[in-house]
């Protein structure tokens, strides 16, 4: 481990960054100091600028990941090496708002209805039963679930939040099935090579990858795909905004209001004043017919 990456880690410790977090951190600023094969204390703002053009020009790499990318090295300037010209040097991308992605009820279906294997049918089923990330399914453990109270405990929210989510009727009897056939001890979930570690986030991906790929979706499937298909069929269902904040877990309710866009019940009930008009009925056109 060289100074630097250590002298990082210690800065993200100290700040109490989520293991998510660091590890991005660090691995954004690895695949920097190999783009120039250059140490990053060597670099300076010349080469901060060229590098996220390189991102940007790379038809492959989303918005996000540019910001992400931003944001890490930032940290490294300005958090661990004490730089002050990032923010005056580096400017920020503006970020676009984009609408998330939406699994209707029966592609939900048929993606479940074309899965043999009980454990990814179950981690598919909980996806979309209760809107987890991808981190807090996978470090669910058994005692997190409450059958009594009927709620399911996630103890590793963003930001090392917890919270209580309810925890649905059918997808209990779906888990008990599990449970009985697995056998899981404390990881619900656990790793088919390491029985006492949780799933590897690479091996969530693959299976949801896949279990798209054989009901025939048209696009690529991924584990959020399922987080914002239930929030925006409970939006459908009639649950009110707050519900599902809490649901999710997001710390700001602008960020949930994004399903409002999304929702096809919603969209569907807006009337257009167009529809009010009291307009005389109109079958042809009364010109020569030689502006079409």
């Amino acid at each position: 481990m060289t100074p630097l990456r250590k002298r990082m880690m210690e800065e993200l410790q100290l700040r109490n960054l989520s293991p998510i977090t660091a590890d991005t951190y660090l691995r954004a600023v690895e695949r920097f100091a190999r783009y120039y094969n250059l140490s990053p204390e060597k670099m300076g703002p010349e080469q901060v600028r060229g590098y996220l053009l390189h991102l940007m020009n790379d038809n492959e790499v989303v918005a996000s990941t540019i910001l992400v990318n931003r944001s890490a090295l930032r940290f490294l300037y300005v958090a661990t090496l004490k730089q002050k010209w990032f923010d005056e040097e580096i400017a920020r991308p503006k970020r676009r708002p984009t609408l998330p992605g939406i699994l209707s009820a029966a592609e939900i279906t048929r993606i479940l209805d074309h899965t043999n294997n009980l454990k990814h049918w179950t981690i598919l089923a909980t996806f979309y039963a209760t809107a987890l990330r991808a981190n807090e399914l996978r470090h669910l453990k058994v005692s997190d679930l409450d059958s009594q109270r009927m709620v399911l405990h996630v103890r590793h929210g963003k930001g090392g939040v917890p919270r209580d989510i309810a925890l649905s009727p059918v997808l209990l009897e779906r888990l008990k099935v599990y449970y009985r056939w697995r056998r899981p001890t404390d990881w619900l979930f656990p790793s088919k090579q390491h029985h006492d570690q949780p799933l590897d986030p690479a091996s969530i991906r693959m299976l949801c990858r896949n279990a798209g790929k054989r009901a025939g979706i048209g696009r690529p499937v991924y584990p959020h795909l399922f987080r914002h298909a239930c929030a925006t069929h409970m939006l459908d269902a009639g649950a009110d905004l707050r519900t599902i904040q809490v649901q999710l877990g997001h710390s700001d309710i602008r960020t949930t209001a994004r399903y409002l866009r999304v929702s096809l019940q919603r969209l569907q009930a807006i009337r257009s004043p167009f529809d009010a008009l009291q307009l005389k009925p109109i079958d042809r056109s009364e010109d020569d017919g030689r502006q079409r």
